[in-house]
């Protein structure tokens, strides 16, 4: 077991484009919540040593001091490897120093803003309102703190964005000098404020372009493009995230977590009444050597270095291009054959659920 994901459910407002587990902060669910996290931890966690740990939302930020305590005395049960990475996710609103002096006393050694954007229709749209002044100074504040390992999440292809407001936002975020960049096209989710409100997607074709332009500004500006969304400077990948694209074992503790422990996945209920009575797991599904292989491949195929073919045989005993229908597409060059590695073709990752289905 390399990982350990911890989702806190609470946010002081709910964005209009959210479909993760959340609801409205209050301090007497938190209490109830977080005795019933322990609960959980207590039971499922073996003991192993981990090299990860994420603190994901719903917005974790938003707990006070007091309740951010009861927080970390669940984690400090935690046994973690020596070079761990922890992250813990931030909304710029909630960054105090008190807050990053704490997080970072206690362990922390990554942080996740979430900024979205910096245009004001934008922000409008998703429901958020913050400057980039403050993104700076927040940073600034981290940094004085000791945080030397940061990601800012950037979303584009918004109803309201042109390609050059989403220049400006690309400039802006390079402006921050930040470790990493998770960029994501917008996708109107049921059950989301704006899909209540009937918004269409924008043409995929813009949306295209929109994900051109990104991959040619941060790559230029030497941020490595190590996966469909992300980019980092090197060496600033995201260790935790890796763990489910290389499809290893990881806990999903909380609300409406997610798991993958000895070939089985799991999904938590999303009923917080549920969670608090300990029915935790809302769905297992025991996989097959063939679903496990075709999730290596899915996931596997995000990296843009790909799928490594000496390593798939040493967990499988099978060769990868026996398993699945590979030569076509290196035909094709949708897929490129490179130093030992499997990986989709730069160009095509725009398209690869497409490549995707061509394979399973």
């Amino acid at each position: 077991m390399k990982s350990a994901y911890l989702h806190i459910p609470f946010c002081k407002h709910i964005c209009s484009y959210c479909d993760f587990c959340k609801m409205n902060y209050d301090p007497k669910w938190v209490a109830r919540y977080l005795k019933a996290l322990k609960t959980e931890v207590d039971e499922k966690y073996n003991n192993e040593e981990l090299e990860t740990l994420y603190i994901g939302g719903g917005t974790p930020s938003c707990l006070s001091l007091e309740e951010l305590n009861m927080l970390f005395k669940i984690i400090r049960q935690f046994r973690l490897a020596a070079d761990f990475e922890f992250t813990f996710e931030c909304n710029l609103d909630d960054i105090t120093e008190d807050l990053l002096q704490f997080l970072y006393q206690n362990k922390v050694n990554r942080l996740s803003i979430g900024i979205e954007s910096f245009d004001q229709n934008s922000l409008k749209f998703l429901e958020r309102d913050h400057s980039f002044e403050q993104a700076e100074n927040a940073i600034a504040m981290a940094r004085k703190v000791g945080f030397n390992n940061i990601n800012v999440d950037l979303i584009y292809a918004l109803p309201t964005q042109s390609i050059p407001k989403l220049k400006k936002d690309i400039n802006n975020v390079l402006k921050l000098n930040v470790e990493h960049i998770s960029t994501y096209s917008l996708i109107i989710e049921d059950h989301t404020k704006i899909k209540t409100k009937n918004i269409l997607p924008i043409d995929e074709e813009i949306d295209y372009k929109m994900y051109e332009l990104i991959v040619k500004k941060l790559t230029a500006n030497d941020y490595y493009h190590y996966e469909v969304s992300n980019f980092a400077l090197k060496g600033f990948e995201s260790r935790h995230n890796l763990t489910y694209w290389n499809n290893n074992y990881y806990y999903g503790f909380g609300l409406g977590a997610h798991g993958y422990m000895h070939g089985v996945r799991y999904q938590n209920t999303r009923s917080l009444t549920s969670y608090i009575e300990k029915k935790y797991v809302l769905e297992e599904n025991i996989l097959s050597k063939q679903d496990i292989m075709e999730n290596e491949l899915m996931l596997g195929l995000r990296k843009t270095n790909g799928i490594n073919l000496s390593e798939f045989f040493d967990k499988y005993e099978v060769n990868l291009q026996d398993v699945f229908n590979i030569k076509p597409l290196l035909k094709t060059k949708e897929l490129i054959y490179k130093d030992g590695n499997i990986f989709i073709n730069p160009d095509k990752l725009y398209v690869m659920n497409e490549i995707l289905l061509k394979l399973i």
